[in-house]
């Protein structure tokens, strides 16, 4: 992630010094615009369209806006994305593969299975405050109903899964209470998760990132604990 954004901004800082691209050279046909070979379009409209929400704001992003920045044809987008839904949708799908992967990351460190479930809680914490813009895709109300993506739906219940599994390998272990259905208590330790998050990458709280995390999600998998 880092070497893919550090890619862009160079080609962002060059595409702002040179301005807009010109499609007037001759008689090239649109989607054959100066630098429109990429070798991955689809890839390199979704870092245009991330940084455009990253500087501007969702409201500000269009495939138009992402189409300038990628340096190609207005039309060529409409190859892979059909309209700005669509786009945002592959923004928050690439997103939640990032966020799984951060966790299983953080987790697989841990000794046992509760250092592995607070590992997956760290993760989730760590992604949104490295990764802010996509959070807020990946949550936004534009994509609270993902029924037109299903490759979306599918990515972000994998990615809910890990959490379950966590929780589901704390019970075996006799870590976590078992009368309640692991999704269940998944259920409780994504929101309060999920609610620090959002407060740490909307900057509302003004606190190492670090120390919350740990101070929120020991005392959260603390309440899960086997009741005595």
């Amino acid at each position: 992630m880092s070497t893919r954004k550090a890619t862009l901004g160079a080609t962002v800082r060059q595409r702002e010094r040179q301005g807009r691209p010109s499609n007037r050279r001759g008689s090239r046909r649109p989607g054959h615009a100066k630098g429109y070979h990429h070798g991955d379009l689809p890839r390199a409209l979704l870092d245009a369209a991330l940084h455009i929400v990253e500087t501007r704001g969702t409201a500000a992003l269009t495939l138009r806006a992402a189409a300038r920045l990628a340096g190609v044809s207005q039309a060529a987008p409409y190859r892979h994305f059909a309209n700005k839904e669509a786009i945002l949708a592959a923004v928050a799908e690439d997103g939640f593969r990032s966020l799984m992967a951060a966790m299983r990351r953080a987790a697989g460190g841990g000794d046992g299975p509760l250092e592995r479930l607070r590992g997956v809680g760290l993760g989730y914490v760590t992604f949104a405050t490295e990764h802010p813009s996509h959070f807020r895709v990946m949550f936004g109300r534009e994509m609270a109903d993902r029924s037109a993506f299903p490759a979306l739906r599918q990515i972000a219940t994998e990615t809910f899964n890990v959490v379950v599994d966590a929780i589901s390998d704390c019970q075996r272990a006799g870590l976590v209470r078992s009368e309640e259905p692991p999704a269940d208590l998944a259920l409780t330790a994504w929101s309060s998760v999920h609610g620090l998050s959002a407060l740490l990458a909307n900057g509302v709280l003004d606190k190492p990132v670090a120390d919350v995390a740990e101070l929120v999600t020991r005392d959260l998998f603390l309440g899960l604990g086997r009741r005595r």
